[in-house]
């Protein structure tokens, strides 16, 4: 099964699964396909958001497994 961690960048959780997209659009992170974003760890991303970065990591290794 698939994981994610909060120090791994967008696009490399992207990479994983590109089923996350619509998680982390839902989330309010609306800028995913920007080519800044995709060198920030998923920490960095959702701190720059105002997101709790453990509560999104919680929701897309929930959706990975189910998978």
């Amino acid at each position: 099964m698939a994981q994610v961690s909060k120090d791994m960048t967008i696009a490399e959780i992207i990479s994983v699964d590109q089923n996350i997209i619509p998680i982390l659009l839902a989330s309010g992170m609306h800028c995913i396909g920007c080519p800044s974003s995709q060198g920030e760890s998923l920490e960095e991303a959702a701190m720059v958001h105002g997101m709790d970065p453990d509560q999104l990591l919680d929701s897309i290794n929930e959706y990975l497994a189910t998978k």
